[in-house]
């Protein structure tokens, strides 16, 4: 079964619950005989064919048209592309979004044949789903106007000058088992033995063996406590005295000193967007609700079971417990 075909059975099973709903069965929907009506007619605002231009329709359904910026604004609204215009009639995207509108518009159009519009269910449905439809588009538009590339930059920097920069250095090790061993290779290194060289021989972190020892760049809070008081405190291109882990014996080599470099705008920009979308959209609800009073009526909890302060309680209503037997009073 293709996704097309599993979508298309979707709307069938929802358009069978919505009959048993209404009261009638999937039977009684299929006999119903529609009216000669119009989407037009009934207020459903489909664009007309003469008001687009002819490379622009890629469908006719009736008397009614999809779109191609249609498909490509359905397509955006299921996530299922983020370059709508990169998106082509030719594109499998495209054609199964083509086809899931296509079934929805023959839906509709039945719909509006049938007079389901005139039910209060559905109008109340489509009031409820134009209102949410309007809310969006405000967001859209005010979140349009807040997070501009200008923004975006103007966080960026802020939040580069406020951010402190961690230092950082790069290391290599060679670990041994023993405090002998761990001699032994600071003996060979005093010497002039090449660290890589001799790391590839005797290490015992096949993660970094074969690597010349090299742990890359890290931070004092990114590694072992015990390592980074040691490799801290050893000077840039200095090989350390052999120190003792709960992994064994070391001697390391600070290859590089530096304060941790800045993540690029383009690596944060996707946070910093999300960040001013929801600022704009607090913003907006903070400018609304002085705007429009709100008072909570549903949900109130009933004045029976409301908190009420405690009332004071007289001392002579307090129980006291009896005294134990064979005890005293004190």
């Amino acid at each position: 079964m293709t996704v097309n075909q599993a979508r298309r059975l979707l709307v069938a099973a929802a358009v069978i619950t919505t009959a048993f709903a209404a009261g009638c069965s999937p039977q009684d929907a299929e006999e119903s005989q529609p009216r000669n009506a119009s989407a037009s007619q009934a207020g459903l605002r489909f664009i007309a064919e003469r008001d687009v231009d002819q490379s622009q329709i890629a469908a006719r359904v009736g008397e009614t048209i999809i779109t191609v910026d249609d498909v490509r604004r359905e397509a955006v609204s299921l996530g299922l592309t983020e370059t709508p215009q990169a998106l082509m009639p030719s594109d499998q995207v495209f054609r199964d979004t083509l086809s899931d509108l296509i079934d929805q518009r023959l839906l509709a159009l039945e719909a509006v044949a049938r007079d389901v519009q005139d039910d209060e269910e559905a109008r109340l449905r489509l009031a409820a789903a134009e209102e949410r439809i309007l809310g969006n588009i405000l967001v859209e538009n005010a979140i349009a106007s807040a997070v501009t590339d200008e923004a975006v930059e103007l966080v960026y920097e802020e939040q580069s000058r406020l951010a402190p920069r961690t230092e950082e250095i790069r290391a290599r090790h060679i670990l041994v088992e023993t405090r002998e061993e761990a001699d032994e290779v600071a003996r060979l290194l005093a010497e002039g033995s090449d660290f890589g060289q001799l790391a590839a021989q005797v290490s015992r972190d096949l993660a970094t063996r074969f690597s010349g020892g090299d742990l890359g760049y890290f931070t004092r809070t990114g590694i072992l406590p015990g390592f980074a008081q040691v490799a801290f405190a050893t000077d840039e291109g200095a090989v350390s005295a052999p120190f003792e882990t709960e992994y064994g014996w070391h001697v390391l080599q600070v290859m590089d000193r530096r304060l941790q470099p800045r993540e690029s705008l383009e690596e944060v920009r996707p946070n910093i967007v999300r960040f001013l979308t929801l600022q704009g959209i607090d913003d907006l609800l903070e400018v609304l609700r002085e705007r429009y009073p709100v008072t909570r009526v549903a949900g109130r909890a009933p004045s029976a079971l409301r908190t009420t302060e405690p009332s004071a309680v007289a001392p002579e209503d307090i129980d006291t417990p009896e005294e134990a037997p064979g005890q005293d009073a004190p």
